[in-house]
């Protein structure tokens, strides 16, 4: 990574802005937080900063409260689990702008910690306004931004106080970066990417930036009915969902660009399918050519599973982006927990893309047997897609000095 991190740059005593993602899941209801691994994941930076004796103030998003103080998204509890972990105070702030929140700063100790409230809790934060952006730039000397999870997006905590502040990266964001260019362009061989998911909207762009780039391309979820359907297969009901006939025809160049290259690009040779897309509909396995008209395809078959196996155990690097199957069903979830457990069972480098494919090797208790799950699912996929993260262009340039 070309860019400045904490390393570069005095913090001894400074106060430091932290953008981070303590998007995690959380009970509304009672607090709950029933999976902290975004909040463990930005500890090397918040360490760093603390033994340097640097006033710690971090912020973050919750949710989607749509501008609006929302009690159920409030990160108190997160500033619980953060001071848990840490077995040290995080001290949680009012607001996240205004008086009282420069105050709390200014009673901050060097090496002391204090949690922002949620961003969003405000319009202007996903506006980029840049009265709001000075107004969080005010509260510190330097602004770090760990939250590769919201890098795709041009915020004011992401974008918009790099203007008033010097900005680098912070020990996550590096990782985080360094781990997916280096899978995605100098991985060792042979490469495979499992690509996924329901949307194929958002999926094109990565198929179109890595065909030439892997060794091997499988193609699942609800996106490969799209595939299917360019070599002529009746997909059911699967064919109209989230309006993918428009990207038939691109599906089919990509077909034949795969092929003139000579990389395997395997789809789904069988699928379970169910009559309602619902968790209790009736469902049986069907080859590929013989989808019932009025039936949803829910997930991969046993025969694909062996298929996409077979191939994944050739490659020593596996980048994977997007459930094979409708996994929130469980009686759906079969062939992501089966591309899941072959993954965490090869010796080879194994990239999760974040977002619903973090979820669910997370739900199997397989973390520790992947090579690197990212924080970021939008912001993995724009990477994948070879676009720049607005979040991650404006901080300082090694070469600057």
């Amino acid at each position: 990574m070309n860019k400045k991190t904490l390393r570069d740059i005095d913090v001894n005593g400074k106060r430091v802005l932290v953008r981070v993602d303590f998007n995690v899941p959380l009970d509304i209801d009672t607090g709950t937080i029933s999976d902290d691994t975004r909040i463990r994941e930005v500890l090397p930076t918040i360490k760093y900063l603390t033994d340097k004796e640097a006033k710690v103030i971090l912020c973050s998003h919750l949710g989607r409260p749509g501008g609006k103080v929302v009690d159920g998204l409030r990160l108190a509890p997160v500033a619980r689990r953060l001071s848990e972990i840490l077995s040290s105070p995080v001290e949680m702030a009012v607001d996240c702008i205004g008086p009282q929140v420069e105050e709390a700063v200014d009673r901050l100790k060097g090496g002391g910690i204090l949690l922002l409230e949620n961003l969003r809790f405000h319009p202007e934060e996903e506006t980029n306004d840049s009265g709001f952006a000075e107004e969080l730039a005010r509260l510190a000397d330097i602004f770090i931004n760990d939250a590769f999870g919201t890098a795709h997006r041009t915020h004011a905590s992401t974008v918009g106080v790099t203007k008033y502040l010097p900005a680098v990266a912070g020990l996550l964001m590096e990782k985080e970066i360094n781990i997916m260019d280096k899978a995605l362009n100098d991985p060792e061989r042979p490469l495979a990417v499992l690509i996924g998911g329901a949307k194929i909207n958002s999926k094109i762009g990565i198929l179109e930036n890595i065909i030439d780039k892997v060794d091997s391309l499988l193609i699942a979820g609800g996106m490969s009915s799209t595939f299917l359907r360019a070599l002529q297969y009746n997909v059911g009901q699967s064919s109209v969902k989230d309006e993918k006939e428009d990207k038939v025809g691109l599906a089919k160049l990509l077909i034949e660009k795969a092929a003139e290259k000579g990389v395997p690009l395997l789809l789904p040779s069988d699928v379970v399918v169910a009559d309602r897309f619902a968790s209790d509909a009736r469902s049986r396995t069907v080859s590929v050519d013989n989808v019932p008209t009025s039936w949803y395809i829910m997930d991969i078959g046993p025969r694909t599973i062996e298929l996409f196996e077979t191939e994944l155990r050739k490659s020593k690097t596996i980048i994977w982006n997007g459930p094979v199957g409708v996994f929130e069903f469980p009686k759906f979830s079969k062939g992501t927990e089966a591309m899941a457990n072959v993954l965490a069972g090869l010796d080879a480098t194994t990239v999760i893309g974040g977002g619903s494919t973090a979820e669910a090797v997370v739900e199997m208790g397989l973390t520790d047997k992947m090579s690197h799950i990212s924080t970021g699912g939008g912001a993995s996929l724009k990477f994948l897609e070879g676009k720049t993260l607005p979040g991650v262009v404006v901080l300082q340039d090694k070469e600057a000095g």
